[in-house]
């Protein structure tokens, strides 16, 4: 089960990061948003597997009619990832919104 605090420790490690509020919620940012808690337990991320995440595990991964224009958000429900699973959505959010690359 991965956390909040989870997020902030993995998200801040990757370069560049910086957290600061969107929406009134912590928030992640690389070039551009990367992660932002959506409600309590639910973390938003960029990805290109949105379609296949949600198809293979909805009661984990969907997104509502506010995300519908943005085909690479994803809603992740917190309590049913553990922190490997978390720490590869971060990278590839990370990626997608201009993170610099590491080392």
């Amino acid at each position: 089960m991965a956390t909040e605090e989870d997020v902030r420790r993995m998200a801040l490690a990757l370069p560049g990061v910086v957290e600061r509020p969107s929406w009134g919620q912590p928030a992640w940012f690389a070039a551009t948003l990367m992660a932002r808690i959506w409600e309590d337990g639910v973390l938003t991320v960029k990805s290109e597997e949105r379609e296949a995440l949600a198809g293979t595990d909805p009661d984990t991964y969907f997104w509502t009619a506010h995300h519908e224009r943005s085909p690479r958000l994803v809603l992740v429900r917190l309590d049913r990832i553990g922190t490997e699973e978390l720490g590869e959505l971060l990278m590839e959010s990370h990626r997608i919104a201009g993170g610099k690359a590491p080392g």
